[in-house]
């Protein structure tokens, strides 16, 4: 397989204490360093960001505060090369990742865009569960031949489609779905986009209960705006298992109850409820191949990220469809 020129793109906002395990793993590559590129894009840092990307050697571009979409369009434009990849400023790619996220794009030129994966260190519950729920959303991807969602910590594109596309949709202002919602676009368009999980990452997922749920709540809330030009991906995509989809139902059903509880009673909360820990429980035997301790916790997990997700979705599908409203970006902000 021939070497293409790649230029990995890197959004980063106050992100000096982060970036220089990131520069360092980009440097660390196994893939031919005369070919590869990199640049980090400062969205308005107010930190040492920038300073810390040119002590690396990279191509530094400087915007305002407008968020990873935006700035990953950026340094697209002030970059050259075949092939665009996409990490985070949060991320440390191990030593193979270039060469086996570019492998599929080398080795059969209808592929347009290939997903990595995350791996962590972190040994909190919270973050140990999320990196399991990733590992359960990767084995339900690999079934399917074509991907429709590639997420841009470990992502890659050739650049003539990225740039017939029309890059990211800069009304995505947070870190958030904005790579969903490309994805989608893409795969309307009959590309094909393939796994790769050799190529991975690795990620400080959230190590708090609370800051994981908020997190869910904003995904939900967000996944309703990438779907707005492709509503059957509410219904099924190659990437959400099926049973989230209950589940949240559920936990909009749990709310509910919840909300009329003094008036009706608590049932149809505690059935929801219950619904939601039954449904869990292939999940929590997954799990606990793995990690008995988070195999027995994950069904407590999973009844708050259903609650967390159904809270999201509500609040997006009220902002969308009542009078006067829509589901818009909030001003650009600090960023978790």
């Amino acid at each position: 397989m021939d070497s293409l020129d790649v230029a990995v793109v890197v959004p980063a906002y106050n992100a000096a204490a982060t970036l220089p395990d990131t520069l360092a793993a980009l440097a660390r590559q196994a893939y031919d360093a005369g070919r590869v590129t990199v640049v980090v894009v400062d969205d308005g840092s107010t930190d040492g960001t920038a300073a810390v990307a040119a002590r690396f050697g990279a191509t530094v571009v400087r915007q305002d505060n407008q968020g990873p979409a935006a700035a990953r369009n950026a340094g697209v434009a002030a970059s050259s090369g075949d092939v665009i990849v996409f990490t985070d400023a949060d991320c440390v790619p191990e030593p193979d990742f270039l060469t086996a996220l570019t492998a599929p794009l080398r080795a059969d030129p209808d592929v347009a865009g290939a997903q990595g994966a995350y791996v962590t260190t972190q040994r909190s519950l919270t973050a140990r569960f999320a990196q399991l729920e990733f590992e359960d959303r990767y084995a339900y991807a690999a079934r399917f031949p074509c991907l429709d969602l590639v997420a841009t910590y470990a992502a890659a594109f050739r650049r003539a489609v990225f740039t017939e596309a029309g890059g990211f949709d800069t009304a995505f202002t947070r870190a958030d779905n904005e790579d969903t919602e490309l994805s989608y676009r893409l795969c309307h368009q009959g590309r094909r986009l393939v796994f790769a999980p050799d190529a991975r990452v690795a990620h400080r997922h959230p190590a708090t209960l609370g800051r994981y749920l908020r997190i869910k709540a904003r995904r939900a809330f967000w996944r309703l705006r990438a779907c707005r030009e492709h509503p059957e991906k509410l219904v099924r995509d190659g990437y959400t298992p099926p049973v989230i989809r209950v589940q949240t139902a559920f936990g909009a059903l749990c709310l509910g109850g919840i909300v009329l509880w003094p008036a009706c009673g608590g049932g149809l909360a505690l059935l929801a409820a219950a619904a939601i820990l039954a449904t869990s429980l292939p999940f929590a035997r997954f799990a606990a191949r793995r990690d008995r301790v988070v195999g027995l916790l994950a069904p407590g997990f999973i009844l708050a990220r259903s609650l967390a997700f159904a809270a999201g979705a509500l609040v997006g599908a009220a902002r969308r469809f009542w009078p006067g409203r829509e589901c818009r970006a909030p001003k650009p902000g600090a960023r978790p």
